[in-house]
């Protein structure tokens, strides 16, 4: 009898699950548990391809999921999506940087533009790093990234918390198009709640002050990116702050001069580079794409603890970065509705 019983109760949890899980079995206790797939949780996930931390590159995502790097969890009744990613591991030609990362099949010229949204929660960034290292502890949530030229980003949204702070910051960067080659690349960063990226310890042990306004891990936030006729329009939300609106153009340059260069850029970067200027256009007529999930910014190169790439070592001390969100869409660029839109 017991057996008929839980064979019926497979069957009816395999027509439950339709085309968006599949079922495991507790051996402990004989119970038939669904198993969520990405895709039921975030509709949106058709449009996307995707590189894990172990370079595991998937370009169709329905029915998909890898454990320990992109899977479901349930917290109080609600499905969350899982980026997670070690502080080192394979990733992308053009970076040292390991990623969990959605990056958006269909490609646009800012003039065309379009619109990402998430709703999400840093769950983990990296807890060793050098302080005086800009991308230590952090991770890049969302971002713009460019197909053509010097492939640079004119948007990366950064989470980032030192270690012994309850609070972190969220904050945007954008990189400039540089005129010539690429040699004096430089970002410009903007404070959303926080600090910017410009926010470093004196030395590599000793942590600056604690935002009073920050974000904690764990604590829900959210995005909206609306590029609109060559303008990039930011929106960012949380229950606990006020939400921050920003306007940038992406198809005339702000920094087309040396003088225009903010003097945050020469304090940062003048040392290691000769910081040149924008093209005027900036982005106008290059080809872009949306990318998002948990973008890895610690490395050997931080001064982040890698176990020698070792993923299981690294998950366990501390190494690695965790990202869940619970909405994601994309879709076309909307006209703002007022100046403050």
């Amino acid at each position: 009898m017991k057996k008929t019983i839980f064979v019926i109760t497979v069957f009816l949890a395999i027509l439950g699950c339709k085309n968006n899980s599949e079922v495991k079995t507790d051996t402990s206790s004989n119970k038939v548990i669904p198993v969520k797939y990405p895709s039921y949780v975030l509709p949106s996930l058709n449009e996307w391809k995707i590189l894990l931390g172990d370079g595991t590159y998937v370009d169709s995502l329905e029915n998909y999921q890898k454990e320990d790097f992109f899977y479901v969890e349930n917290e109080d009744n609600v499905d969350w999506v899982v980026y997670k990613t070690p502080n080192s591991g394979i990733t992308s030609r053009t970076s040292s940087n390991t990623r969990t990362e959605l990056g958006q099949k269909k490609h646009w010229i800012p003039d065309v533009g379009g619109k990402l949204t998430g709703t999400l929660k840093v769950q983990q960034v990296s807890t060793t790093g050098d302080a005086n290292i800009a991308s230590s502890f952090s991770v890049v949530i969302g971002q713009i990234h460019s197909d053509e030229g010097h492939e640079n980003e004119p948007l990366k949204i950064y989470y980032k918390k030192f270690p012994g702070h309850t609070k972190g910051a969220v904050f945007w960067n954008y990189e400039i198009n540089t005129k010539g080659d690429n040699a004096g690349r430089w970002d410009f960063s903007t404070k959303v709640w926080g600090y910017d990226f410009a926010y470093l310890g004196e030395n590599a042990t000793a942590y600056p002050e604690e935002p009073k306004d920050g974000i904690e891990l764990g604590e829900e936030f959210s995005y909206e990116v609306n590029i609109y006729k060559g303008i990039m329009y930011l929106t960012f939300a949380s229950k606990n702050h006020e939400t921050v609106k920003f306007t940038k153009s992406l198809i005339k340059s702000d920094f087309a001069s040396k003088k225009d260069i903010p003097q945050q850029v020469i304090d940062n970067y003048s040392a290691k580079r000769k910081v040149t200027e924008e093209r005027e256009i900036a982005y106008a007529g290059e080809i872009n794409y949306f990318k998002q999930g948990a973008y890895n910014q610690a490395n050997i190169k931080t001064g982040s603890k890698t176990f020698e790439g070792d993923i299981a070592k690294q998950y366990a001390n501390g190494s690695y970065t965790e990202v869940w969100f619970r909405e994601s869409s994309l879709g076309e660029g909307t006209a703002p509705k007022n100046n403050k839109f």
